[in-house]
């Protein structure tokens, strides 16, 4: 009896060992992509290219590809929208100086690798799901086709118009760079170089 509680909780033991170095292993390699921005979202593509294979091969799973939709659109909503929402009675006014003269890129609601991660997981879950026929619910897909234009096209208008009131737009182009910062041209400029446009003068 006691060899067999041993024995049992050896094989616990090295399964849940198993289970963490296998996630370790695979947080090691999501953390050497993070860079890697082009490569990551032809993973993608390329899941979702056989995910919409398996639907058209098994003219079946119209359901799963409805809320696969459905997850996507939701965290592009996510990656578009603003961390910190604006209120509807718009910007409040810097408290400070340097709030004012700080420059503040556009922080997303969801980052993009975070973004590409969930629409990753949710295409690889979905592709599993082909496989066992529990979920092939028989439904009439134009109607589904039908009815996730429409919600895209609310929710990108809702979306856009929002963009509109509060004057923001979910890309950062970094800092503005002016071509003759730190130089001061005229008769009276200051720095080194008006200095000496006044000595020539004298």
């Amino acid at each position: 009896m006691m060899e067999g509680s041993d024995d049992d909780g050896m094989t616990g033991f090295s399964f849940e060992q198993n289970k963490a170095s296998l996630g370790r292993a695979i947080q090691y390699w999501l953390d050497k992509s993070t860079i890697h921005i082009v490569p990551r979202w032809i993973v993608f593509l390329f899941l979702l290219f056989l995910f919409s294979l398996r639907v058209y091969v098994l003219d079946g799973f119209f359901i799963v590809a409805y809320g696969l939709g459905i997850f996507l659109l939701n965290n592009f909503i996510a990656f578009l929208s603003p961390l910190d929402a604006p209120e509807d009675s718009g910007p409040t006014l810097p408290k400070t100086g340097e709030e004012a003269k700080e420059y503040r890129p556009f922080a997303r609601r969801l980052p993009e690798f975070k973004f590409w991660l969930a629409c990753a997981r949710g295409t690889l879950t979905s592709i599993i799901m082909t496989f066992f026929s529990m979920f092939d619910i028989p439904v009439f897909w134009p109607i589904l086709l039908i009815y996730f234009c429409a919600l895209f096209f609310m929710t990108m208008k809702r979306q856009i118009l929002h963009m509109y009131k509060h004057k923001y737009v979910p890309i950062s182009f970094g800092k503005t760079k002016y071509k003759s910062a730190g130089h001061e041209g005229g008769r009276y400029g200051g720095g080194m170089a008006g200095a000496s446009g006044r000595g020539r003068s004298d």
